[in-house]
């Protein structure tokens, strides 16, 4: 198989739920070390039994509880701690993120400010450190974005441009990072089934209705599994992506492409 990650080491923020949770678990079935990022410590020690669960060699994720990313310190202090177990660093995904709804009117510049520094300002500095271990591995990153990076939706304008700014990102660093044969690739999910909107938007209710409606805004007539984001980002992350690098790739049912009429 192409997709194996044996004994590369990985580390994954947001780590404790969702996308991260799965890409977790599937990384170390596929033979990696991880250290997982999260602010759950429940959860975080719940994924990482899983993960040893799993493990071929029954390895236990070493784990980092960070608060805050948007914190300097912390960022630096999750990174000083992998590397000092692993001494090595050849994958970085970063998964962490929120949603913030609102109108351009009605959503406070505090709030815009919260959105922008916890999805761009502190996965730029999470990578930024960790790029001279990653050069030193011939490693990759892999960003967890949106489709809200590639197309226009009313009443998150925020969290469309900090998405639109990962994928940028992404492909600027791709361009830096391509003399050192360090790839850079990022992932663009459509509606994924996770606990995004109810931590942040949406009451049971209404999240019930948003994932009825998805059959209708996804071309597959349905919404994603946090399973299959992962497969993606394991597959970038993987020796059989290792000529692609720079690409935006939706994993979002073809509702990018869509065109409604």
């Amino acid at each position: 198989m192409t997709t194996r990650l044996d004994d590369k080491v990985a580390l994954i923020t947001g780590a404790s739920s969702g996308i991260g949770a799965k890409t977790a678990i599937l990384f170390s079935k596929l033979g990696s070390k991880l250290t997982l990022c999260g602010r759950n410590v429940e959860n975080l020690e719940a994924v990482a039994k899983q993960c040893e669960e799993v493990s071929p060699e029954g390895l236990k994720p070493f784990l980092v509880v960070v608060n805050d990313l948007t914190n300097k310190e912390d960022t630096k202090r999750l990174l000083n701690e992998s590397m000092e177990h692993y001494k090595t660093l050849d994958i970085l995904v970063n998964n962490a993120g929120i949603l913030l709804t609102g109108s351009v009117q009605d959503l406070s510049m505090e709030k815009y400010d919260l959105q922008t520094n916890v999805n761009v300002r502190a996965v730029y500095h999470l990578t930024k450190i960790c790029i001279p271990y990653l050069i030193a591995s011939k490693g990759n990153i892999v960003f967890v974005s949106s489709v809200a990076g590639l197309r226009s939706f009313p009443n998150i304008a925020a969290y469309c441009m900090s998405k639109s700014a990962i994928d940028h990102f992404c492909r600027c660093l791709a361009l830096e990072l391509a003399p050192q044969q360090v790839r850079v690739n990022c992932v663009n999910p459509g509606v994924i089934k996770t606990e995004c909107h109810l931590r942040y938007s949406m009451d049971e209710e209404k999240y019930k209705e948003f994932l009825k409606h998805a059959k209708e805004t996804h071309a597959l007539g349905r919404y994603g599994e946090a399973e299959e984001v992962a497969n993606a980002i394991a597959f970038l992350a993987s020796d059989g992506a290792s000529f692609i690098t720079g690409a935006t790739l939706p994993v979002d049912g073809g509702r990018s492409v869509m065109c409604p009429r």
